[in-house]
């Protein structure tokens, strides 16, 4: 017999079978996470139209994604321990109620204050459904397709920010604000009707082991262990430089930099944030693949990623006059596509790392990263737009700050990692000899 290899470890009697079946209830659960994302996105194609509805500058414009991203991020390792303990179909039909009444909220506040209540409720439930997400994943489908199901989720999610610049752009300025929101909102009910229909947590005869929980004893056990793993550490500080530079461009600042600051129509910074997505999509497919096969490319795709985003970024920050050419925008938006599938190599360190009874915990802890480095960027180009009397070049330069932060994290623990996953690789074959034929 022969063990696992680094590429692809191979299925055993506790994987479960994948199918039509597994298929059908993970995309049940894709498809509560496509609407939170829809969600979650929408304000991106409405921030011109939310400083005139309630009368903002930048900054208070940037709260709302900051406060969003902020109760998100500050829900991961909750909600990790809850679906871990729960299960996945509790835990998504809590956030999708939340989501659905946050953006119905959003769409009927009359004020700043309330649609600020109505984003933070909105961003408590959209935190309760990727983690769920992978979690089904690995409850339905073997682990060897676990990079290649994850590729696929975020996928999916981006479809979500491709309605939100396609449809709901087109429906605001159609039908205005209040129609548009509220009438986005029954995506929300649509998925919870076959949430609760459909969902089920495992296939038959996969049930987990049950895990003793003892209250606050078992939060810090659960935390304490998974943070041990240098795999969930540097699957947080991937996530943490990947994800951010598209993220604080399509939820917020992306539409307002390609109006303000280089002169395009909406219709044309439209197109950009629409290939953003696309190239997104397409990304995430090759991605999934090269990992699955290849898990030494890991840290070379994320650290590449990161590479290529800052010299573009570079690249059009430097132009003289603040004008960029058409071609260089559109290489910066299709290269901006690939920070989303790079994020999500940091679940692929994380996910081996850890057992099945704590991966909602590690995941959270992974989550955390990206959106604490948009929450931070977010802030700081609002900061910076009002201090310099809307001066993107300088608020956009903050990015490479963070990005420098987050590589000397990556490079720290790369090689603690990699020690580790050998260990692991070798007890497992070690494990794999001894079972009798």
């Amino acid at each position: 017999m022969t063990g696992p290899t680094a590429s692809a470890a191979p299925a055993t009697p506790a994987d479960p079978p994948g199918g039509r079946r597994a298929a059908l209830v993970w995309g049940v659960g894709v498809s509560v996470y496509l609407v939170a994302v829809i969600f979650r996105t929408s304000l991106g194609v409405a921030g011109l139209d939310a400083v005139e509805r309630f009368d903002v500058n930048a900054s208070a414009l940037s709260t709302f994604s900051i406060l969003q991203l902020l109760v998100y991020a500050g829900m991961q390792i909750p909600v990790g321990l809850m679906v871990d303990r729960l299960g996945t179909k509790k835990v998504l039909t809590l956030g999708v109620v939340l989501f659905t009444l946050g953006q119905i909220g959003f769409a009927l506040s009359p004020s700043y204050g309330m649609a600020l209540a109505a984003r933070a409720l909105l961003g408590c439930g959209d935190a309760m459904t990727f983690i769920s997400v992978l979690r089904l994943g690995t409850r339905w489908f073997p682990a060897r397709r676990g990079p290649v199901i994850a590729q696929i989720a975020g996928l999916v999610g981006m479809a979500g920010n491709l309605v939100s610049t396609l449809v709901l752009a087109r429906l605001l300025h159609q039908v205005g604000w209040t129609a548009a929101f509220a009438g986005s909102s029954l995506a929300g009910v649509a998925v919870l009707v076959l949430l609760l229909l459909l969902l089920k947590d495992h296939p038959e005869g996969y049930a987990p082991e049950p895990v003793p929980h003892q209250g606050a004893a078992y939060v810090r056990r659960q935390i304490a262990t998974s943070w041990r793993e240098p795999g969930t550490r540097l699957g947080l500080w991937v996530h943490f430089t990947t994800q951010f530079p598209a993220m604080v461009f399509l939820l917020l600042w992306g539409l307002p930099f390609l109006v303000e600051a280089q002169g395009l129509s909406r219709a044309a910074a439209g197109e950009l944030l629409t290939l953003v997505v696309l190239s997104n999509m397409a990304v995430g497919l090759v991605y999934g693949q090269v990992v699955a096969r290849h898990h030494g490319a890991r840290l070379p795709l994320a650290l590449g990623t990161v590479g290529a985003t800052a010299a573009l970024w570079a690249a059009t920050l430097a132009q003289p006059g603040g004008d960029a050419p058409m071609w260089l925008l559109v290489t910066l938006c299709a290269v901006l596509g690939a920070c989303g599938p790079a994020s999500m190599i940091g679940f692929d360190f994380a996910r081996p790392a850890n057992p099945p009874e704590r991966q909602g915990t590690a995941s959270g802890i992974v989550n955390m990263g990206g959106f604490t480095a948009s929450i931070t960027t977010l802030l700081a180009i609002g900061l910076l737009l009002d201090a310099t009397g809307d001066d993107y070049r300088i608020a956009f330069a903050s990015v490479f700050a963070v990005q420098a932060l987050g590589v000397t994290q990556m490079l720290r623990l790369r090689a603690r990692t990699a020690r580790r996953e050998r260990e692991r690789l070798v007890a497992s074959r070690v494990e794999t000899v001894h079972v009798p034929a």
